[in-house]
């Protein structure tokens, strides 16, 4: 049966082992039966020697034109300078919520079962707004000169400074889409993070704008955690979690801690989600020693590829692509060696594989 709708979407390798992970997330959507038309761009490392930058100006523009992308991991190097793709792509398209689902499946190794939980980060704000002074500088001296006045608390001459701003208009955006997320999905709750106990007039601006958001649901549960106290429910029971709504440090924190509940990186799935577009990826770094190897997990860029499909309102295959990605999981026959019972185990798939073995639980269910 032929589709009446086809998607255009930004399509992007990325570097390392981010190419062989794109080709089998490309199979694998492909086989839900929708229609996509991939707009190809490069970005990323490989990149540097023909732009000059790792996120030249026209992959942007890609993905401001069709509102949507896929990318696989891309390399941030450590003490060249050039700023990371992902804060880029964040901050140029306003993606001011980093959603992070973490789901446990069965078959994969972990201490904790029935976790299903929703991540919802605010991106733009708080320390890593990148407001910064370093240690020594005479713009630095002259800030906690001023500070230690105003505040009439002193500072310390030899310090480095980071700004922290939170503002209600990035917090109430953070929090409505949370509510709105749960409340499409048929979420129950959603709890803001925070440390207003602390920090009054930051984090207690982000709960006293979250409270006031939660007004405006009344079919949805809403309560608040302080961010310490929430570590370490999380540890101990963190079936009674539903959707957390948070900062943008607390968020990058507790998403890699909820990703360790369920199993690890590679099999969870992110996006960073705008007004006006979206970038669907993989959680894991780009693991450039592995590349060409066919060795690597992609289900968690398979999971993102889901995660686009429910975006795109195709509810239905995204329900077909996650029933096919937890039978392989749960049948543990074309799983890479990191989901073995041993990393050692010689039965282990690569890649490419993988994609087979999703493709033909696809296929099995007609």
């Amino acid at each position: 049966m032929t589709r009446a709708v086809t998607y255009r979407v930004t399509f992007i390798p990325g570097d390392g082992v981010g190419p062989e992970l794109s080709e089998a997330t490309r199979r694998v959507l492909e086989a839900t039966g929708v229609a996509f038309d991939w707009d190809l761009q490069e970005a990323g490392a490989d990149v540097m020697h023909r732009y000059g930058t790792p996120l030249p100006e026209h992959v942007l523009e890609s993905i401001r034109t069709n509102g949507i992308a896929i990318k696989g991991p891309i390399t941030t190097p450590i003490g060249t300078g050039f700023r990371s793709v992902n804060v880029a792509l964040r901050k140029e398209l306003d993606l001011y919520c980093c959603l992070r689902p973490c789901k446990w499946y069965p078959g994969v190794r972990s201490r904790y079962r029935e976790v299903d939980l929703v991540i919802c980060r605010e991106n733009h704000e708080d320390l890593y707004a990148g407001i910064e002074f370093e240690q020594g500088e005479p713009e630095t001296l002259e800030l906690i000169e001023f500070i230690s006045k105003l505040a009439g608390k002193p500072i310390r001459q030899d310090s480095g400074i980071s700004i922290k701003p939170i503002s209600v208009t990035g917090t109430k955006r953070i929090v409505h889409y949370a509510f709105d997320y749960a409340r499409r999905y048929g979420r129950k709750k959603v709890t803001a993070v925070h440390k207003a106990n602390i920090m009054k007039y930051s984090d207690g601006l982000f709960l006293a704008t979250a409270q006031e958001v939660a007004t405006e649901y009344p079919d949805i549960a809403f309560e608040d955690r302080i961010v310490d106290n929430l570590s370490m429910q999380l540890v101990q029971r963190p079936e009674e979690y539903d959707v957390l709504v948070l900062p943008n440090l607390y968020g990058d924190i507790v998403s890699d801690l909820c990703a360790g509940l369920i199993g690890g990186l590679g099999v969870a799935p992110g996006a960073n989600i705008g007004d006006h577009a979206a970038v669907f990826e993989a959680t894991h770094g780009s693991a450039p020693k592995y590349r060409g190897q066919n060795k690597v997990n992609p289900m968690a860029m398979m999971f993102s590829g889901m995660l686009m499909l429910r975006h795109l309102g195709e509810d239905e295959a995204a329900d077909r692509l996650e029933r096919a990605l937890a039978a392989v999981i749960a049948e543990g026959t074309y799983v890479t060696y990191d989901m073995k019972p041993t990393r050692e185990d010689p039965t282990a798939v690569g890649t490419s594989q993988v994609a087979d073995g999703v493709i033909q639980q696809l296929e099995s269910q007609g």
